[in-house]
């Protein structure tokens, strides 16, 4: 063993230090040279040598410059003398949990809108974020939706009816759908199985809301839907935000709905 490599004893060298904190090596010489995060410890060689207090230093920096800070804050914040260490911890919690909320309260207004521009909603982005909370709708989806499902009569159905839909009037489906969402929660959250006639009851609620607004959805078109809500992450994702399960949920009361029919 060379003298270099006892010298490290515990500690890393800048290179396992930057993989470990998913950094550069680059990024790490840096902070050392601004005085941010300094190695406690050298080798005989002159190799930097990170030990347990500089990763927990590191990855107090690397959590305030994730969330937005500026160099010169993050040392400010590391360097106050009366906030220890369980301080920052509790710190840093609070401000990912509030930018988390901020970041899920985005994507669930996207996630809520994903199914409305599948049939071929159009709004300014102003009327978007008036109505739905978001600018962040549009055309990517709805050119999607259009090459899946642009030759069917489904879709050219819907495209006819949401033309001459006013802003008022999808803020009239946003409600009933938001009504909707919240009526398969409770039910699922309320133990009501998904074959049963409550859970049924709000299967046919919502193929009736699509037919209603979009197109002529018959059962076997409400049970492909069903399907595509367990088959696309996308339509997932606004389910399982909602409440854990809920997707399957859905899928599995629209399926005993349409076998009830048949």
């Amino acid at each position: 063993m060379s003298s270099d490599q006892a010298a490290i004893g515990t500690g890393l060298t800048v290179g396992q230090a930057a993989r470990r904190a998913g950094i550069t090596v680059r990024t790490l010489h840096h902070y050392d040279r601004i005085g941010l995060v300094r190695p406690s410890g050298r080798t005989t060689g002159g190799y930097r040598v990170y030990h347990g207090p500089d990763l927990e230093r590191l990855r107090q920096v690397l959590v305030y410059r994730e969330l937005g800070f500026t160099l010169e804050a993050v040392r400010a914040l590391v360097d106050d003398p009366d906030v220890d260490m369980v301080a920052h911890l509790r710190r840093q919690r609070e401000l990912l949990v509030e930018r988390g909320a901020r970041l899920a309260a985005m994507v669930t207004a996207i996630d809520n809108e994903l199914e409305a521009r599948a049939m071929g909603m159009r709004l300014t982005p102003d009327e978007q974020l008036e109505v739905f909370g978001t600018d962040q709708v549009g055309g990517a989806w709805a050119d999607e939706a259009e090459l899946r499902w642009g030759e069917t009569d489904a879709y050219r159905q819907s495209q006819r009816r949401t033309a001459a839909y006013t802003k008022a009037d999808w803020a009239r489906m946003k409600a009933e759908s938001d009504e909707g969402l919240r009526a398969f929660r409770d039910a699922l959250l309320a133990g009501l199985p998904a074959d049963g006639p409550a859970a049924m009851a709000l299967a046919e609620q919502h193929r009736r809301f699509i037919t209603h607004w979009f197109y002529d959805c018959d059962h076997t078109i409400h049970r492909g839907l069903g399907e595509l809500y367990l088959a696309d992450e996308r339509f997932t994702r606004l389910y399982e935000g909602v409440a854990p399960g809920l997707a399957r949920y859905v899928r599995d009361a629209i399926a005993a709905n349409a076998d009830a029919q048949s």
